[in-house]
């Protein structure tokens, strides 16, 4: 079915958006599938969020804090963009619409337990029978398969994937990342899995399973310390904020407070000698090349902070900075949304009057912009019309025409 959709703009041109037509089924809740279908949106797809009357999706009292309207902030950060539908799935009636909406999707986005959609029809093998042409992605903790029962939860997946036992100050108790990472992690991955699927479909007019789970996108996303491990045997322990293999890669002490140096090779470590006023720091035996600078990492650390701490973190990263040595201060979240401001990447955009803007899509496209983000619905906030348009003949346009 053809939909209408809306335009973005860019350089005073009139361009379609990339996702232009395609209609996204959302019936995942709390983090992982909501920021797929989300960042769908964005893309210009029109996401249809599906939630429980009553309560909604769980993040919606995930609090505080709160708006003045009641609004969680966390559910708004993975749910912008969308047309709200409140359904019982136990209602025949609901369960029915439901379908009907799978049967009108070009994706499917779930993350209920392995097999949880089977009695309401809305399984994979169901939708995609009464749908060929649907991409239908399963979001779960541990996969289809053995851990189909076990609840996945990005702290509890932190924990059991080995993210935890990497993460904090050696011989200090295993810490978590300070956001819900292996939940963005997998929103990604199940992001590039649809839209692969989708160029697929557009060449063959087959539609297809797309599984992710938060463990497998944990344990793809240790990258060099899985590969390490692999290659060793050997269980990489946490190291605070210092690298494995690269050194100096974590945090200085100067006279104020930690500066974040990262020295990529042999060439920038001799820049950095030189900036400290200490350019024969370079020819010493022990810190001439990288694997020399890991070996002999608590001398190095010792003679750079040496020199640091004679003036503050932000004189040092000026003059390393001007050295083409990557650096910077530790900053706060309001520094680092006022750094994004400065350096011109606008990275926080408003989504309606009264309600709290959202960081911006970091995806830039020159072609076909993303789409100018609107306010999280509230919940069933367009149900009576949705409702209404899955009664009626399949031929009409989404109602709203998305983002």
């Amino acid at each position: 079915m053809k939909r209408s959709r809306g335009r973005g703009t860019e350089g005073g041109s009139t361009v379609g958006l990339p996702l232009d037509g395609v209609l996204v089924a959302d019936f995942s809740r709390v983090l992982a599938g909501p920021l797929a279908a989300s960042t769908l949106a964005d893309l210009g797809a029109h996401v249809i969020k599906v939630e429980r009357p009553g309560t909604g999706d769980d993040t919606r009292a995930w609090g505080p804090p709160f708006a003045e309207d009641g609004t969680a902030a966390y559910f708004d950060a993975a749910n912008r963009s969308k047309s709200g539908l409140a359904l019982d799935l136990a209602d025949p009636r609901d369960a029915a619409l439901a379908r009907e909406l799978a049967r009108r999707a070009d994706v499917l986005v779930e993350n209920f337990r392995p097999g949880g959609l089977r009695a309401y029809g809305l399984d994979h093998a169901s939708a995609l029978a009464a749908n060929p042409g649907l991409v239908y992605c399963s979001i779960s903790g541990f996969g289809s398969g053995e851990g189909a029962d076990l609840p996945g939860y990005d702290f509890v997946v932190q924990a059991v994937g080995g993210l935890m036992s990497i993460t904090g100050e050696p011989g200090g108790p295993p810490l978590k990342a300070g956001v819900a990472l292996v939940d963005v992690l997998t929103a990604k991955d199940a992001t590039t899995g649809i839209l692969a699927a989708l160029r697929h479909r557009d060449r063959t007019g087959e539609g297809q399973l797309v599984e992710v789970s938060l463990l497998s996108s944990l344990l793809a996303s240790l990258v060099n310390q899985a590969s390490a491990h692999l290659l060793t045997g050997r269980d990489p322990g946490p190291l605070g904020n210092r690298h494995p293999s690269i050194a100096p890669y974590e945090t200085l002490a100067c006279r104020d407070g930690p500066l974040a140096v990262a020295v990529g090779n042999d060439r920038q470590f001799r820049a950095m000698a030189a900036a400290l006023g200490d350019p024969e720091l370079a020819d010493d035996p022990r810190f001439a090349r990288n694997a020399d600078r890991v070996r002999h990492r608590e001398a190095l650390v010792e003679t750079l902070e040496r020199h640091l701490a004679r003036d503050t973190a932000q004189s040092w990263a000026e003059r390393l900075t001007a050295a083409s040595v990557a650096c910077g201060p530790v900053n706060s979240l309001s520094q680092a949304l006022a750094l994004a401001g400065r350096l011109g990447l606008d990275p926080v955009v408003p989504v309606g009057a009264g309600r709290v803007p959202q960081t911006r899509s970091p995806l830039r496209m020159s072609a076909t912009p993303v789409a100018e983000p609107v306010a999280p619905p509230r919940l069933d906030e367009q149900g009576a019309v949705l409702r209404e348009w899955l009664e009626g003949p399949a031929e009409e346009p989404v109602p709203g025409g998305g983002p």
